[in-house]
């Protein structure tokens, strides 16, 4: 089924609204669900929506949250989600640090009681527009097990970095710290195909290039071994140690299905977000300058294969972005399915 963004849009801020969501934060919730499937994201686009649904339908989420400072300095803030959407969340709290950088130089902000926040990129890359450089991270639930270790500790807690350039493409890195994101095997699954060696292991820590490992109690992989585990536990300690979420093992399941763990050590899940304005450090335009100039280097390395192209951090995804935009794209018969539930359960039409 082709799609286009408009009917992506509209279908998601349908949902949304039909949850109970104001009309605000429902265009902004499906603008960051649908950025990640413009983006060539599609693990993290629409094939969330009826998650989302789900954890509204078990009061795990809640709508129409209203998301408050509860501590801040001139240069820090740490917000309480209110059990909101992380869709919503975050680009708020993101607001909030790019309002203290323009005062200060420099804004971070924790989040607490979040939930699922969609891309990183889509928060990071708000400082962009201010000609500001962007960080997001966020812990999740639990599906990654620590070196040398088979229970899961960890969630694929990626961590994103936004730097804007002159007259080149900003760079922009946007990854997991395991070896691979769930949704990747979520789209493995959906398309029963194998994954590669290195992405998960067995229950007894064997390797497996089974989509389905983690539903017989399988783990990911963190990315590179140990430097990958340390990236997600400094992931999850900014996001939630520092916000007073939840962090390891203790982390909320995305899914509705699964329920919490009792006595839980904090609230919901946590976000960390920071803007960086760059004259504070140096004068914006030589930095800009000197952005293009290292881009360029970096495109011109020398290529192990003339036909291979180099790119830098966030070009393939800004490339796709421009395509599916202009095209549309095809969505997965199963994510349609999905979609389909949901417009009968909405009274919509799809």
């Amino acid at each position: 089924m082709n799609v286009s963004k408009t009917q992506l849009l509209k279908f998601c801020f349908e949902v949304f609204t039909a949850c109970g969501m104001p009309t605000a934060d429902a265009k902004l919730a499906a603008d960051v669900l649908v950025c990640a499937d413009l983006r060539g994201i599609d693990s993290h686009g629409v094939a969330r929506l009826s998650g989302y649904v789900r954890l509204w339908e078990a009061q795990r989420a809640n709508m129409q949250a209203q998301p408050k400072i509860i501590h801040q300095t001139p240069s820090t803030a740490t917000i309480d989600a209110d059990a909101g959407l992380g869709l919503v969340v975050a680009p708020y709290a993101m607001k909030v640090a790019i309002e203290k950088a323009r005062q200060v130089g420099t804004g971070w902000v924790a989040i607490k009681n979040s939930n699922h926040f969609g891309i990183a990129a889509y928060h990071a890359m708000m400082a962009l527009e201010e000609d500001m450089i962007g960080i997001s991270m966020t812990n999740a639930s639990p599906l990654v097990a620590p070196t040398h270790a088979k229970e899961r500790m960890l969630g694929t807690n990626p961590i994103c970095i936004a730097v804007p350039a002159a007259m080149e493409l900003p760079f922009i890195i946007d990854m997991a710290t395991s070896n691979a994101a769930n949704g990747k095997l979520e789209i493995a699954q959906r398309q029963n195909k194998s994954i590669p060696l290195g992405w998960v292991q067995t229950e007894n820590g064997a390797e497996s290039t089974d989509a389905n490992e983690l539903k017989r109690g399988g783990a990911l992989l963190p990315l590179g071994g140990h430097k990958g585990y340390g990236l997600g536990a400094a992931v999850d300690i900014l996001s939630a140690v520092l916000s007073g979420a939840n962090y390891g093992p203790w982390v909320p399941p995305f899914v509705s299905f699964l329920a919490p763990l009792p006595d839980l050590p904090g609230e919901g899940i946590g976000h960390f977000v920071g803007a960086m304005r760059i004259d504070a450090f140096r004068p914006k335009d030589d930095f800009k300058m000197h952005m293009d100039n290292w881009i360029k280097r970096f495109k011109n390395a020398e290529r192990i294969d003339p036909n291979t192209e180099v790119l830098i951090p966030g070009e393939p995804e800004f490339r796709m972005h421009k395509e599916r935009s202009l095209k549309g794209f095809d969505l997965n018969q199963n994510v349609v399915n999905d979609l389909l539930e949901l417009a009968k359960k909405f009274n919509l039409s799809l």
